[in-house]
């Protein structure tokens, strides 16, 4: 896709005398990472394409915070949470989306302590609720009749309770919705939360994004799709260590509604 992508910021929203339906907050993993940055652009064409208004903090988003408190870094983590809470506070912020779950939960579940209260969907959410307003339609196109299982973040899943909007949105593309083993509530780790993401593992017989990977395989899916950044790194990788790149795609929920729409 060769246009240029419109994504607007606060300041310029605020400066135009404007201010956004909804903050979407684009997280580290969105904004720095070749492969997250695939499904930020497809989040935001989805956006223009349902005419909602938002916009960015751009150079004014810092991390959230959530790899240095998961680390242990308590005071590093506040340190940066009062950071954005400022600035997100300055703008009068109300309504934040985000497709990383870490970002999701720090900002719904520890900056309300801190003085930073908002309303905090995930990226599902929000194009579940863009669908039953009517502003967004979801065809199958390339993915009618596909085999697609669902890794469910632990962020998003068990630590929130968000488990039907990333499947209402697979279900509407026509697809064959096959479930793992370990789903749900009983979903299993993808092995990046709780800061694992940026250290090697310890030692023991099986890294645990392979013991995921195996249990995505078993249910022979054409896709595996994923809901956050961390997961879709841990799975691609455990796809590639069975050698099965070639036959299996893991893409995030956004990039399968915009793919299909070819958006």
């Amino acid at each position: 896709m060769s246009e240029a992508i419109k994504v607007p910021t606060m300041a310029e929203m605020m400066a135009a005398g404007k201010s956004p339906e909804v903050l979407f907050w684009v997280g580290c993993a969105g904004s720095f990472d070749d492969r997250a940055k695939k499904i930020t652009k497809a989040f935001v064409r989805i956006l223009n394409k349902a005419g909602v208004e938002f916009a960015v903090l751009g150079a004014e988003e810092s991390c959230t915070g959530d790899p240095a408190k998961r680390a242990g870094n308590e005071f590093l983590f506040q340190m940066q949470a009062m950071t954005n809470i400022e600035v997100m506070n300055a703008y009068e912020i109300k309504k934040v989306v985000t497709a990383c779950p870490h970002c999701f939960n720090t900002l719904k579940n520890e900056y309300p302590s801190l003085g930073g209260d908002y309303e905090v969907v995930h990226h599902t959410q929000f194009l579940k609720s863009l669908l039953e307003d009517g502003r967004l339609t979801i065809e199958g196109g390339k993915f009618k009749g596909k085999r697609i299982t669902f890794h469910d973040p632990c962020y998003l899943g068990r630590a929130n309770n968000v488990y039907e909007a990333p499947r209402d949105l697979i279900k509407k593309l026509d697809a064959e919705l096959v479930e793992m083993k370990n789903c749900r509530k009983k979903g299993l780790c993808c092995g990046a939360g709780g800061a694992q993401m940026f250290k090697e593992p310890e030692k023991g017989n099986k890294d645990v994004n392979i013991e995921r990977t195996e249990q995505a395989l078993e249910t022979k899916p054409d896709i595996v799709a994923a809901g956050c950044p961390f997961c879709n790194t841990m799975l691609t990788d455990g796809v590639k260590g069975k050698e099965k790149e070639d036959e299996i795609e893991v893409l995030d929920v956004a990039e399968l509604i915009a793919n299909a729409q070819d958006l």
